[in-house]
């Protein structure tokens, strides 16, 4: 790709022009997926030109790399939000933990094809992959230091909570998108917290 065929908008108008596009993209691949969406269809819900989200992206791969980096707070990594300004303890550890896992479905925005689409990327697509890397560590060491924070033993505690996070995605990912019709899931959710807290607590 060559530096000068994209334009980086500076004003006002431009870069709000450009988080339309991302915004209304990323919106689509959640609902669509990834590749049952093209950039005609992007232009359309954004209310631009096709040629408009040429200047500003080389194709629908880097407006996906760019919501990703916007949304994934919201919808990849809600954990974090649910902890900020909240006195953690032993006494409501669990409590917390199940308000983590409502958020984490609530904002569960992605289409089952779209979420195995962009996890698929994740193994095939050096730039999406290392962005999940790197956003996974920093959520790990950021819970890690809320914890230590309040008064958790921080012996192993990265690697306690990376196995926390992995039980709350896959409990999640179990809900919204498996649905087995002969699972409990009021039943699983109490047995993933209270793995989480006795493994916090260890």
């Amino acid at each position: 790709m060559k530096i000068n065929e994209i334009r980086e908008p500076i004003q006002k108008r431009s870069i709000e022009k450009k988080e339309k596009i991302i915004k209304a993209g990323f919106e689509l691949i959640c609902e669509k997926g990834y590749y049952n969406t093209n950039t005609a269809e992007i232009a359309k819900a954004a209310g631009v030109s096709t040629g408009i989200v040429y200047q500003y992206f080389k194709d629908k791969h880097d407006i996906l790399v760019e919501g990703i980096k916007r949304y994934a707070s919201e919808i990849f990594y809600p954990m974090l939000n649910v902890t900020s300004n909240i006195k953690i303890d032993k006494s409501n550890l669990d409590t917390i933990l199940k308000n983590m896992v409502n958020t984490f479905i609530e904002n569960h925005k992605l289409s089952q094809v779209a979420h195995e689409e962009i996890m698929a990327m994740t193994h095939s697509d050096k730039e999406i992959a290392e962005f999940f890397q790197q956003n996974e560590m920093t959520m790990t060491k950021n819970i890690s230091r809320i914890l230590v924070d309040n008064g958790f033993d921080s012996k192993n505690l990265d690697e306690k909570v990376h196995i926390a996070m992995h039980l709350i995605d896959d409990l999640c990912h179990e809900i919204v998108y498996h649905k087995h019709s002969n699972m409990n899931y009021d039943i699983m959710t109490n047995l993933v917290l209270q793995t989480i807290v006795n493994l916090i607590n260890e």
